[in-house]
């Protein structure tokens, strides 16, 4: 009996003691962060995140009569690089992890300086790396005033280069060692994103005459094929960083050449890698097809299209609603036909005169196709611009122009024709719009430009008129 008794004792003293701990979770679950900041009384304070080279606000609070206000929620904030915004409109950056209990307090004349953390070791770390980086700059300051002074090449110059040098060497070391300190959290995530590609010395058999390019190549090649190793594309972390947006800008606008299936290629390899965390999948889908979406050079598009029918026509973006994706196929659809690389169209039309035209029979180097009609503004100034510049620069180059009247009152046409002398253009047209080119040349407004390779293959598209010499020089070039 009294071994049961003993035994009914501990079971109790056991779920007493669970109990306890789950109470103290669930008390613990969300966040609350206490800030206290001098010289504050009665105002408000706003807690929000980076994200996407933006702000977004989390939560807002009053600060009291003591300075002392309080950000707190039932659920836990996602781990990141926060910002706490005063009434000054001046700010500063807080960590945080997966500790969310913790006070800060600071003072308004030297807000990260002045700053103490209690409660959450990642955070409080962060704000030490902060004023140990600080501590540096002003010293890097200094120096780099005093080698602005001395001169590069000074025997003191270049012992301030290498005090220089020693402060990055210390500042790596820092990042090193909390990296190594502190794995797998939030500070570790920050540290490793801020760092830049380290490129390797390489050589080239001298020789070559070309070493000098040889190295340059495979500087680039290793920058290019490294950009991301600090980065796990599968953690969503990096989303709420300042750094993380900015990184994806560069790499794709500046890094990798402009060229719409090199990016394709690129997108496809950077999206996988995030497959196995949903919302890192999401923004950078999103992301990258924003940027399609938005680029202004020529044949991105074909970016765009790629994107689409991977993810969002085949079903793989879950998120994008009905109606989107209804106008995104219809969209897609549109551009597919005219796509850089794409062999144009055959269109059989005829002229004012009633003889027919083949676009494919066309034996030139380069055609322009253009699509205009008598009432359009522009077209009015274009059309005959494009007459002269064809006369000027283009026409002893064997181009010629496939000139499409997109309306039906030919009485107008032949006018506009006979006006402007466009007797070098092979003027056709399709009242009945049998060929249905607006379909397939994603006609909404006129003029529209395509230029055509000799193989009737699109290089060019919505090209303003005083641009084509400059661009058919350029393809007419390449193709030698």
């Amino acid at each position: 009996m009294r071994n049961i008794f003993l035994f009914s004792l501990l079971c109790f003293l056991l779920s007493f003691a669970n109990n306890l701990v789950a109470q103290e979770n669930q008390q613990t679950k969300g966040y609350n962060i206490e800030i206290t900041i001098d010289a504050l009384k009665d105002t408000s304070l706003i807690l929000g995140h980076y994200f996407n080279q933006r702000m977004y606000v989390d939560d807002t609070t009053q600060i009291n009569d003591n300075g002392r206000a309080v950000f707190e929620g039932e659920e836990p904030l996602p781990e990141g690089i926060y910002v706490v915004y005063l009434p000054s409109k001046n700010y500063f950056d807080l960590l945080i992890g997966d500790d969310q209990q913790f006070t800060v307090s600071a003072e308004t004349a030297n807000l990260v300086r002045s700053m103490s953390v209690q409660g959450a070791e990642q955070t409080k770390k962060f704000n030490e790396y902060q004023k140990f980086i600080m501590a540096r700059q002003d010293e890097a300051k200094s120096l780099q005033q005093k080698l602005q002074e001395a001169g590069p090449k000074t025997s003191e110059g270049k012992q301030l280069q290498a005090q220089l040098q020693d402060i990055n060497e210390k500042v790596k070391e820092k990042w090193e060692q909390l990296i190594g300190e502190n794995p797998e959290t939030m500070l570790a995530v920050f540290l490793k994103g801020i760092q830049e590609v380290e490129i390797p010395e390489f050589e080239a058999p001298e020789s070559m005459t070309n070493s000098d390019s040889v190295i340059r190549i495979k500087k680039y090649n290793y920058y290019k094929n490294h950009y991301f190793e600090n980065l796990d594309l599968s953690d969503n972390r990096f989303l709420r960083t300042p750094f993380f947006a900015r990184k994806l800008e560069n790499y794709f606008s500046s890094v990798l050449p402009q060229i719409p299936d090199t990016l394709l290629k690129e997108s496809i390899e950077i999206i996988e890698q995030s497959r196995p965390d949903d919302e890192m999948f999401r923004f950078l889908v999103s992301y990258l097809f924003n940027f399609a979406n938005d680029s202004q050079i020529m044949g991105m598009d074909r970016l765009l299209v790629g994107l689409a029918e991977k993810y969002y026509l085949s079903g793989e973006a879950d998120w994008a609603d009905e109606e989107f994706l209804e106008k995104l196929e219809t969209r897609v659809k549109e551009i597919k036909p005219t796509l850089l690389g794409n062999k144009a169209h055959d269109l059989k039309m005829q002229d004012y005169k009633g003889q027919f035209h083949r676009l494919h029979e066309i034996v030139a180097p380069a055609t322009v196709l253009v699509f205009w009609e008598t009432d359009c503004g522009h077209c009015k100034k274009a059309i005959p611009k494009l007459n002269d510049i064809y006369h000027e620069k283009l026409m002893d180059k064997g181009v010629e122009v496939f000139a499409i009247y997109t309306q039906g009152n030919q009485p107008e046409w032949g006018k506009f024709i006979e006006e402007h002398e466009l007797y070098d253009f092979i003027n056709v047209w399709d009242p009945y719009r049998h060929t249905e080119f607006r379909e397939y040349y994603d006609i909404k407004s006129t003029p529209m430009i395509y230029v055509l390779g000799e193989d009737k293959k699109i290089v060019g598209k919505r090209i303003a008129v005083e641009d084509l010499p400059g661009f058919i020089d350029h393809y007419l070039k390449s193709q030698k």
